[in-house]
């Protein structure tokens, strides 16, 4: 016995329908309703067993043996919880030979036929010849896996045709091939083909139409009206140019100067856009009109000229189109059309209305107007044309113009219109898929809904057009934030700079009377150097603000100098204070060691292949000239040789902060900034005078250190750096608290106020750094949750440590060279407490304000090196102590203006909570408040390849899944494909300033890609797709409520492009435990997942593509 199930119905609270076949081998008649009853049960799809079934049987036929016959019929069940589904394996697909007169292409390619049966569809199967028109061999679609076959086994056979144009109708046609129950997928156009409808619904077939698949963000995979109006468009371009007389191009040559043409394209929809883009890459001047005022960003964004008339009217429709103009408006655009007639070469008209004929646009009267030799290029013809002398399907001249009516140019196109038309039906195809490997029919879904024409011979009514969305699209209704502007007159800001320059004066000269000579001559190098160092900070690249932070923290190494000053004893120290010498010293040159690695392996990910070469060795030179004839003058005599040192390494230490300011110079100023500490450190070392033992325990010290940093700056990796900083920042403040205890000790017994005061703070400043960095790496290095520690009155905490310090530091100058036992023990409690503040403040402080804490350790560092070098009078460690604190107080000022927050704020305060905040559900995941829409890696890649703009914006979830490798790759082939790729930077991504620019680098994107979001943010209006990799309050647009935690924090502004695709784990709010209103945009479709796992998907998807042919 053999049954076959054709499916009728698979809609959701609906009744559904089994029509099914079967031979039944019975002498009686009369028990064929029952065989077949129990035929159903036995062979049916499992989502029917165990449910209620009403059959309905008949005998049609009997064979011409007395024990079979053939019997139909129709099963109901009553099932109103799930769309009934068909395993693929069962279904047979068919694509028909086309036979409209003319018409080339084919409803599917070789390679989608590839994909189906990877899909696990049953068969497919090709009429014979037809992909012939579209270059596709009938060889080619059998190596693909198809089937080829005549017609008529073709239309018995297939339970699912795709098709391009409608099925014909005529005695012989199409229609009456079709069977009961077969699904039909093809451009059906059924309003302005009733007749057609009506046929296919008498057949008893399911049909979709792809010219009805709404325009929306998820259904632009399936969009064959926009696939075949870009050919459309481009193809009407070249058509004009082949019957125009002249070059579109202007030149300058020997006979003569030749004018550019002129093109006018009316309508800026998908067809107009294309035309708008050909002519334009052709040389011609283009002018675009549309009615709609949202199209005028898309025109002007192509380099055309967009028209306008004098009446305010938007023509925006339903589903993408215009909608009928007011008689005003129409009679202002005749007025410009008529305008325009006189002056261009070539018009183009793409103008549309859904369900009526085209409207007329290009008048008798205009055409009379143009010049002779002009073309007219009708894309509406087969709906009548927007020229009144448009004749469908014809090249007619009227009045010297040439005016094209081709109905069929996206099939003078076939290989490439097939391309596109197979990549829309079969993703269309693959849509209507309620599990994996199964075809359903949904009604609820609004893309199946819009396309279905009829179902089970139903004629099912025209789902309503979606409403046009606003323009830019938004994901929320956002409140701007509008500061009251305060107008400033001349004289108040004449009067607010005068009474800054007089206090800073006043305050100088003040300073200088109750200070000593000594001090002030301190004080000029110290603001000299910081106001250099300020100049220096400010014109470094915002993407090499890693490095910066890197190769400061190298020079901060330099607070080992201090160290020297301290050692002594032999090969081994002898006292307390010289065995704290020689640790700083230790710790000091691990500092050095690995900054400068680390920093090397940063800049050179920046190298790229077309850059110049360089011969970095070539700068041992100077450092060998310098060293070897320091080392010659000294032995003659000192004289003024150490501050010469000095002055070398000051001068190449603030020049190597200056090379960071473009990638081109950045590695020269890491070199730069080796001689200079090199320098210092020999400068330092003539000062000092060491004995041979103790400058053998110097080399010792000071050789292990820098190879143990040096080892550790090349295990890193990039995705370890902020960590890494954190950690070497507590080894400069532990070696500034070790010196300067150090020097005290030393020198208690002839200690002037000056000294006391400068090491008392080098503790303080030295001791908060230490246990802050400690806590910050253990915060990023994921070894100590993020969240900030709330301390029971930590305000108070805190006010009392620094209360403490105030006291244990008065005690200490009052009593220190009296009581050297006092003094030492004020010092130990100094160095206790600044621990202990140093913890408190770090850990109160979440982990999305670890940029700015970072950068405030990389300051505090500095001002330790400061204080260092005031206790002794030394101007290296001033100049460069204020040059590092300059520069992590720059950067610390950068990244609170990135998030609109006071530097108080983020280390007292903290993002507070707000009506904002995001609403929770048990398990700590963000409960949202509005629907999402999901998307899969095959529509990302998709939407990707169809897209002439992309931007991706990466955030530490990038850094943190480590996916910037894959978006590389991801970048790379878009761009081999044509596409404007590019990566936009928020000044706080990731967990340090520039560190996701460091990542980008590290997988080899070139860094002319990766833009700032000051350089990008105007850019995404006309962004196709932003892919958001990662990123959470770096693009939330809450950031422009009022009240809103994040109110007024600059963000990157993705919500304004066409398409965003967000790669996010779940639905977690961000650090800021905001809300996130982009996740539930119209235009915003949710990719959850690995952030790894995800773009290696992509990217994946991406390389398959390309290698079945696919085309864009």
């Amino acid at each position: 016995m053999a049954l076959q199930l054709r499916l009728h119905s698979l809609s959701r609270n609906s009744t559904r329908k089994l029509s099914f076949g079967a031979r039944i081998s019975d002498r009686r008649t009369s028990t064929v309703a029952a065989n077949a009853g129990r035929l159903l049960f036995a062979f049916c799809h499992p989502a029917l067993r165990g449910q209620s079934v009403r059959a309905q049987f008949s005998c049609l036929s009997r064979s011409t043996t007395p024990t079979s016959c053939l019997a139909r019929g129709y099963a109901t069940i009553e099932d109103k919880g799930k769309v009934l589904e068909i395993p693929y394996s069962e279904i047979t697909v068919g694509i028909p030979r086309e036979t409209y007169p003319g018409e080339k292409r084919v409803a599917i390619s070789p390679q989608n036929v590839a994909l189906l049966l990877k899909k696990g569809f049953h068969t497919v199967i090709i009429e014979k010849g037809a992909g012939e028109g579209a270059q596709f061999s009938d060889s080619a679609y059998e190596a693909a896996g198809a089937r080829i076959v005549d017609r008529g086994t073709l239309w018995s056979q297939s339970n699912i045709i795709l098709k391009v144009r409608a099925p014909s109708n005529d005695g012989n046609g199409e229609i009456n091939s079709l069977n009961k129950g077969t699904v039909l997928i093809s451009m059906i156009q059924p309003l302005q083909n009733k007749a057609i409808v009506e046929a296919i619904a008498s057949r008893g077939a399911t049909s979709f139409a792809m010219d009805m698949i709404p325009r929306i963000s998820r259904a632009q995979v399936f969009d064959a009206l926009s696939s075949m109006a870009n050919s459309a468009g481009y193809k009407a371009v070249l058509e004009a140019s082949n019957h125009f007389g002249r070059f579109l191009t202007g030149q300058t040559t020997a006979a003569g100067k030749i004018p550019p043409g002129k093109v006018l394209v009316i309508g800026a929809g998908v067809a107009g856009l294309s035309a708008i883009t050909t002519a334009k890459r052709m040389g011609a001047i283009v002018r675009g009109f549309d009615t709609r005022p949202v199209a005028r960003e898309q025109v002007e964004s192509l380099g055309a000229e967009f028209l306008e008339v004098p009446v305010k009217e938007d023509g925006s429709g339903a589903g993408g189109y215009g909608k009928e103009m007011s008689k005003e408006f129409i009679e202002a655009e005749m007025k410009l059309f008529m305008q325009q007639a006189k002056d261009v070469d070539i018009i183009i008209t793409t103008a549309l209305i859904p369900g009526r004929p085209a409207p007329k646009l290009i008048l008798k009267e205009h055409v009379a107007a143009m010049k002779p030799g002009s073309v007219i290029v009708d894309l509406a013809a087969e709906t009548g044309g927007n020229c009144e002398c448009t004749v469908p399907g014809k090249l007619v001249v009227e009045h010297g113009v040439t005016i094209i009516g081709y109905t069929d140019l996206p099939s003078r196109l076939p290989t490439q219109s097939s391309t596109l038309y197979s990549n829309n039906i079969v993703k269309f195809l693959l849509s209507m898929s309620p599990s994996s490997g199964n075809f359903g029919i949904d009604l609820n879904d609004e893309v199946v809904r819009g396309a279905i024409v009829t179902q089970d011979g139903t004629i099912l009514p025209t789902a309503p057009r979606p409403a046009p969305p606003p323009a830019p699209p938004s994901p929320s209704k956002v409140t701007q934030i509008e500061e009251p502007s305060v107008a400033i007159t001349p004289w108040q800001k004449t009067v607010k700079e005068v009474s800054l320059v007089t206090g800073g004066m006043g305050g100088i000269l003040a300073l200088g009377k109750f200070t000593s000579p000594l001090f002030m001559t301190n004080i000029f190098t110290t603001g000299l150097a910081g106001l250099i160092g300020y100049r220096a900070v400010w014109g470094v690249a915002p993407a090499l603000h890693s490095p910066l932070m890197s190769v400061t923290n190298a020079i901060s190494g330099m607070v080992g100098v201090g160290g020297f000053f301290i050692m002594g004893g032999g090969y081994l120290p002898e006292t307390l204070p010289q065995a704290f010498g020689a640790i700083s010293v230790l710790l000091a040159f691990v500092n050095i060691g690995g900054g400068f690695v680390i920093t090397k392996r940063m800049l050179d990910m920046f190298k790229r292949a077309t850059d110049p070469p360089e011969y970095p060795w070539l700068y041992a030179a100077p450092g060998v000239l310098f060293g070897s004839g320091f080392l010659m003058a000294a032995s003659t005599g000192m004289a003024g040789l150490v501050q010469a040192g000095y002055l070398v390494s000051s001068v190449l230490c603030i020049s190597s902060i200056s090379g960071l300011s473009a990638q081109t110079t950045a590695r020269q100023g890491n070199l730069l900034g080796i001689l200079g500490v090199t320098s210092g450190v020999l400068a330092s070392l003539a000062a000092v005078g060491f004995s041979p033992a103790v400058l053998t325990q110097w080399a010792v010290l000071a050789g292990v250190g820098t190879l143990f940093g040096a080892l550790l700056g090349r295990r890193i990796t990039p995705t370890d750096l902020p960590q890494t900083v954190a950690a070497l920042h507590s080894v400069v403040g532990l070696a500034a608290v070790l010196t300067s205890i150090g020097s005290v000790m030393a020198h208690i017994n002839d200690i002037s106020m000056l000294h006391m005061v400068t090491g008392y703070l080098g503790v303080l400043i030295g001791g908060v750094t230490f246990t802050g960095s400690i806590v910050a790496f253990l915060k990023l290095a994921g070894k100590m949750s993020s969240r900030p520690i709330r301390l029971p009155g930590k305000h108070l905490v805190n006010s009392t440590l620094l209360a403490a310090n105030i006291g244990t530091m008065g005690a200490f100058l009052t009593m220190a060279p009296s009581a050297p036992v006092v003094a030492a023990t004020c010092l130990a409690g100094s160095t206790a407490l600044s621990f202990a503040k140093g913890f408190t403040t770090t850990a109160a402080i979440g982990g999305a304000d670890m940029p700015v804490v970072i950068t405030v350790l990389n300051a505090y560092s500095g001002f330790a090196l400061l204080a260092e070098g005031l206790m002794l009078d030394n101007p290296l460690l001033m100049t460069v102590g204020s040059l590092i604190g300059v520069s992590g107080s720059i950067l610390s000022y950068i990244m609170c203006v990135a998030m609109n927050r006071s530097l108080p704020n983020v280390l007292f305060g903290g993002i507070s909570g707000s009506s904002a905040s995001v609403p929770t559900t048990s398990d700590g995941a963000t409960q949202p408040r509005g629907p999402i829409s999901e998307t899969n890696i095959d529509d990302v890649a998709e939407s990707l390849l169809n897209a002439t703009s992309v931007v991706i914006v990466p955030g530490f979830g990038m850094a943190q899944s480590k996916a910037q490798y894959a978006l590389s790759e991801i970048a790379s082939e878009l761009i081999s494909r044509g596409v404007r790729c590019r990566f936009a930077i928020h000044p706080v991504a990731g967990r340090m300033p520039g560190q996701c620019n460091v990542l980008l680098a590290e997988a080899n994107v070139p860094y002319d890609i990766v833009l700032e979001m000051d350089e990008i943010n105007a850019d995404f209006p006309q962004t196709d797709v932003v892919l958001v990799v990662g990123a959470n309050d770096t693009v939330n647009p809450a950031a422009l409520e009022k009240g809103s935690a994040i109110a007024g924090m600059p963000v990157l502004e993705v919500w304004k492009a066409k398409q965003v695709v967000v790669l996010k784990r779940g639905m977690a709010g961000g650090y800021a435990d905001v809300e996130n209103p982009l996740f539930f945009g119209s235009n915003t479709r949710m990719l959850f997942g690995d952030g790894r796992k995800s773009t290696e998907g992509i990217k994946s998807a991406l390389q398959q593509k390309k290698e079945s042919g696919y085309m864009v």
